[in-house]
């Protein structure tokens, strides 16, 4: 099932396989995976379509990214292997219909890896890991549309965390020159627009979305993922509201009827909490 594509292979680095048992156990994967499905198997694992996966899919990357921001490693490592289920159940799947299989989604990742990664497999230079990200995108629109330059939203899913939508749009936007040339720039714009904030409410979605897609843009360009940034002061504001209503909870505040800044001073004091 090769279809038709250059073999990767001579640019995969040579000696074994840098890991603990040198991929064996993900071939082992691979063979528990079509015992389930085959003759004999699971009936839950043989009625499974990559329809009825598509929710549990989502389901364990969010949990893959919650072991993440946890920095739990036992978990991250848990998680990684359900997201890898995920993978072998779709491609015996298409194996089973004769579509492809799991080897042909690992050559194509390889080969995508190799051809976008021109600085390390070619002679191209590159000033930095931005540069990387920008060149990335690039090539990501070549391969999809060949000489014809794509669109910007081209084959991004609209479905995204709004967050991370705007990003990736970003990033497709720099591949062909269009971004800040610097995050003091990028800065500046976000400032700029911050200060343009009026508090009309006919006008505020608008004002809104621009301060957001120039606070994505500085984040960019200071090298912060905007999504997981926002998810980790979205957890830090919880846990300091917890703090904040049990401390008004010892002293029997209620918060409708103190003033204002004594309500934020007390906030202020979950941090020493």
């Amino acid at each position: 099932m090769t279809d038709g594509r250059p073999d990767p292979a001579p640019n995969v680095p040579a000696g074994p396989v840098p890991s603990s048992e040198e991929g064996r156990r993900l071939l082992d994967l691979v063979k528990v995976m079509a015992r389930l499905r085959g003759p004999g198997g699971c009936p839950w694992d043989r009625e499974q379509t990559h329809q009825t996966l598509a929710h549990p899919l989502l389901e364990e990357t969010h949990e893959l990214i919650e072991a993440i921001d946890s920095g739990d490693s036992d978990a991250i490592r848990d998680e990684l292997g359900d997201l890898l289920l995920q993978v072998v159940f779709h491609a015996e799947m298409a194996s089973e219909e004769g579509r492809w299989d799991v080897d042909d989604v690992a050559r194509r990742l390889t080969e995508k890896l190799i051809h976008r990664h021109p600085h390390v497999f070619a002679d191209v230079e590159v000033s930095g890991a931005e540069e990387v990200v920008t060149n990335w995108e690039r090539l990501k629109v070549e391969e999809g549309s060949g000489s014809r330059r794509g669109g910007v939203e081209e084959e991004i899913p609209p479905t995204l965390p709004a967050l991370a939508r705007a990003a990736k749009v970003q990033r497709r936007a720099a591949g062909w020159g269009v971004e800040w040339p610097s995050s003091e720039a990028a800065v500046a714009a976000l400032r700029e627009e911050v200060g343009a904030l009026s508090g009309a409410s006919d006008d505020a979605e608008r004002e809104i979305g621009e301060v957001l897609f120039a606070a994505v843009a500085a984040a960019r360009k200071l090298g912060v993922d905007a999504e997981s940034a926002l998810r980790r002061t979205t957890r830090g504001f919880a846990e300091r509201c917890e703090r904040f209503l049990s401390l008004a909870e010892e002293r029997d505040l209620d918060l409708g009827s103190v003033p204002e800044d004594e309500v934020r001073d007390l906030f202020r004091g979950t941090l020493d909490r």
